[in-house]
């Protein structure tokens, strides 16, 4: 109603104006008649050569017997006729003519009513509306900045099922006992169970913890406040406390309903461990959370939900059973989830029907959802950009690699020179992890620059994995040197394109010795991780182990290095036709795929698993 209200009288003020716009220019369509004196004018009637007089306001319109027309003006304080006699028109002569007098219209009426009467009336009125308006903004705005701008989702526009979420099963599961509680929280209360008062999720970003709560509060059918932990905090101390209380004093009106406070950490991080003391806003934010989450009733029906990616940081009474009493942990999807999970975002796409959503969730590991669901519409825009009517598996494989390396850069100006120290490069790569045991096979090679990287070997594991050994690493440090020592031993130089593989391989080495127990050391550790958790990050370790020690990871480490470094050499070294058919082959191509890698080294009659690094 209010919007009727609003949308009518701006038409009104439309067609007024409007009105008022044509009335100032209006004017009948008629011949412009002769402007003559007032003095012509009584002549005219003495001589008896007019016929009438209308008189409109200060306007004289003056029609003569023979038919022709003129105009002229009076005096504003006399009438007509004391005006003529003061001229000596005579009262015989006056009695011939007709004499009428007609009302003001347009503009004479605007100008004479609106403009003079109403309009400085408006203009005082529009002044204090405006005056009132400023006042009175200003005064809500104070009354409410302590309010909380949550998002409210209940309508059946933004529901989400559990149906909606591909994978995440055991998550699903564990939920599943939530939305039990939310539908008939009686069924528990009578037996003495509690409701839980908060669920925290926990996962790498992108793996759908906010779309989980959400089909948390579709699946119970119940009202779903949706809030980040950030827009609690202000530069005016108190305000983050205030919108706390807003916000749970919202939801037990909505019973049963569910909170969700997305990236909790940005108010949930351990207390004192800061600069700011225990004074500061974001303190005093969690102290109310933690307070507002205590002060539930055994029956109040409000679950709180939270997410963050960094648990490690949060403040031990947060996690503590009564308030956030259970953890639900979201791990990237496998090779399944991640079909699943590419078939609900390939809905609605035209997809070409050779495409193979198992071929691209066997290229995809250590995707997350938000990384699936970015490539299906790359995939989508770069078929569009190249005029195709649907997405053909070529689309969605060139994808991939723009999601992991970035965008191609064809145009990027290169020598002949470094275009044959990069294809050596990636074929030292590739031809070694070709022939080490432990080794992910390689899927692509390719000296096409993407993102940062002058080129890249595309190697993919063959089947899902959670633990690594020390063959795997081995393994992987061996490849890390492929490229170092082809261009080593082809051109007798190397490069700055291995930078990154030596900084790579050293931080592998390193963890091997000092987190993983796999060296002559030991089951041990060395070093323990500390630093200002305010600054979201370990930024130092410390060093719990002596000098002599600390020579010893050096030397383990470098063990590790050397080991590899050779092996990868001595493959190198062996095979060098191999490693000169490939990089030929890739200066001419640019890329290739798995097939055409392996049917070169089947033509050399070598074997993949015939070197082991164990």
């Amino acid at each position: 109603m209010g919007k009727f209200t609003k949308s009518f009288l701006i038409g009104i003020a439309v067609l007024f104006s409007v009105a008022f716009f044509f009335s100032l220019f209006w004017s009948p369509a008629t011949e412009n008649p002769k402007q003559v004196t007032l003095g012509a004018v009584a002549t005219d009637i003495t001589a008896g050569k007019v016929k009438s007089v209308v008189v409109n306001g200060n306007d004289l319109q003056v029609s003569r017997v023979d038919g022709s027309s003129a105009t002229s003006r009076k005096e504003a304080e006399t009438g007509i006729i004391e005006t003529l006699r003061n001229l000596g028109v005579s009262s015989t002569s006056l009695a011939t003519v007709d004499v009428s007098v007609t009302s003001e219209s347009g503009l004479k009426y605007w100008e004479g009513i609106l403009i003079s009467t109403l309009l400085p009336v408006v203009l005082i009125l529009v002044f204090f509306w405006f005056i009132f308006r400023q006042a009175k903004t200003g005064a809500s705005q104070a009354f409410n900045f302590g309010k909380v701008n949550i998002r409210l989702f209940s309508s059946n526009k933004d529901k989400v099922t559990f149906k909606d979420v591909a994978g995440l099963k055991e998550a699903k599961e564990e939920l599943t006992e939530v939305v039990d509680f939310l539908k008939h929280p009686q069924k528990f209360l009578e037996i003495g169970a509690r409701i839980p008062r908060g669920v925290l999720l926990v996962g790498p970003p992108g793996t759908g913890k906010t779309l989980l709560a959400r089909a948390v509060a579709g699946e119970s059918n119940v009202p779903f406040f949706h809030i980040s932990a950030s827009e609690f905090v202000e530069m005016f101390v108190g305000v983050g406390a205030s919108r706390v209380r807003d916000l749970f004093q919202t939801a037990k009106r909505a019973a049963p309903s569910i909170i969700f406070i997305d990236e909790i950490d940005a108010v949930g991080r351990e207390r004192g461990a800061g600069l700011g003391g225990g004074h500061d806003e974001r303190e005093q934010t969690l102290n109310q959370i933690l307070v507002e989450m205590d002060g539930f009733d055994r029956d109040t029906n409000v679950i709180v939900m939270a997410a963050t990616n960094r648990p490690d940081i949060l403040d031990a009474a947060l996690l503590r059973p009564g308030r956030f009493d259970r953890r639900v942990v979201l791990d990237v999807p496998d090779i399944n989830d991640r079909e699943e999970i590419l078939k609900i975002h390939c809905e609605g796409k035209h997809l070409d029907k050779s495409v193979d959503l198992r071929t691209v969730a066997v290229r995809t590991p250590g995707f997350s959802g938000a990384d699936l669901a970015n490539l299906v519409n790359e995939a989508a825009i770069l078929a569009a950009r190249h005029d195709e009517k649907t997405v053909s598996q070529t689309d969605i494989l060139s994808s991939i690699e723009k999601v992991m390396l970035g965008p191609e850069r064809r145009s990027r100006a290169i020598s002949v020179k470094e275009k044959e120290i990069t294809a050596y490069h990636e074929a030292g790569h590739a031809l070694v992890a070709a022939m080490v045991k432990d080794a992910d096979p390689v899927h692509k090679v390719s000296i096409i620059s993407r993102g940062l990287a002058g080129g890249y070997t595309l190697k993919l594991p063959t089947e899902e994995r959670h633990l690594r050994t020390k063959g795997q690493f081995l393994a992987d440090l061996a490849v890390a040197f492929g490229g170092y020592v082809a261009e080593m031993t082809t051109f007798g130089d190397i490069s700055t394109g291995s930078s990154s593989d030596i900084r790579e391989a050293t931080e592998l080495a390193k963890g091997m010795v000092a987190d993983y127990g796999m060296s002559k050391l030991g089951p041990r550790t060395f070093g323990r991780a500390e630093g200002m958790i305010f600054l979201g990050r370990e930024i130092s370790s410390e060093k719990d182990y002596s000098e002599e020690v600390g020579n010893e990871i050096d030397r383990e480490i470098n063990a590790f290095i050397r080991k590899t470094f050779d092996a990868a050499k001595n493959i190198v070294v062996q095979n060098k036709k191999v490693l000169d058919k490939i990089a030929k082959t890739l200066v001419e191509k640019e890329t290739l795929e798995k097939e055409e890698f392996y049917s070169i080294i089947r033509s050399f009659n070598l074997k993949p698993v015939s070197i082991s690094l164990r």
